[in-house]
């Protein structure tokens, strides 16, 4: 029985855990963008001797045979198969990295809510922590994961149950905010019921169609 709330306004007295996503929910895809699409093909022209243009096209298909399972968000991955050490590259470029307009004053009325606030993010450990020294999420959440411990991003069906052993949150009384679409669809049906998405993830982007899940073009529109 499908039990989502996928667009019945939200009743925070039925909620008790607010599950978010980290990048294009709460701090700004555009570096995310920027960075794959165009610092790491650049860096990657220079190690093989190629134009840049070459070097996105010998990448690309890299990419699209990742995109949906864990590797596509592992850093490690990406260093053994382009030559390039991503970690300190993604270090280099720390101060591009910022909240989306409202996230943190969001945050900090969440707090004051009550509510048992939970990152979930498909970033590798060691991108959550670059990003973390940048903006200080972890001081915002009564827990952060990166899917990498659970062996399954949040696209796969096998990532919710293993959250939900690790976290105890009842699915009836949880919010999930995400800009995925495939995300918000697996945990449609794992069964959470308040589910929210982020119609504009890159402030630089225009706002991207989000299907049968509400939407707000800035999660602290939620409050």
């Amino acid at each position: 029985m499908d039990t989502s709330d996928t667009k019945a306004a939200i009743d925070w007295s039925k909620i008790d855990t607010v599950l978010l996503d980290m990048d294009g929910t709460l701090l700004d895809l555009r570096f995310d963008n920027w960075f794959w699409q165009e610092l790491i093909p650049s860096r990657y022209a220079v190690a093989m001797g190629v134009s840049a243009p070459d070097a996105w096209e010998m990448i690309k298909p890299k990419f699209l045979a990742a995109r949906g399972t864990i590797e596509w968000y592992c850093i490690d991955h990406w260093s053994r198969e382009l030559g390039l050490d991503i970690a300190q590259i993604k270090r280099s470029a720390l101060q591009r990295i910022g909240y989306l307009p409202g996230a943190e004053d969001f945050l900090l009325r969440l707090r004051a809510s009550g509510k048992r606030r939970v990152l979930v993010t498909n970033a590798h450990p060691v991108t959550l922590a670059i990003k973390n020294e940048q903006v200080g999420l972890e001081a915002h959440f009564d827990a952060c994961y990166s899917t990498h411990a659970f062996n399954a991003p949040k696209e796969n069906a096998a990532f919710w149950p293993r959250l939900q052993a690790k976290e105890g949150f009842i699915a009836d009384r949880t919010l999930f905010v995400d800009d995925s679409l495939p995300v918000l669809e697996a945990a449609h049906d794992f069964g959470i019921r308040w589910l929210r998405a982020v119609r504009r993830p890159d402030s630089a982007q225009p706002a991207q169609k989000t299907g049968r899940y509400t939407a707000v073009d800035r999660i602290a529109d939620l409050l």
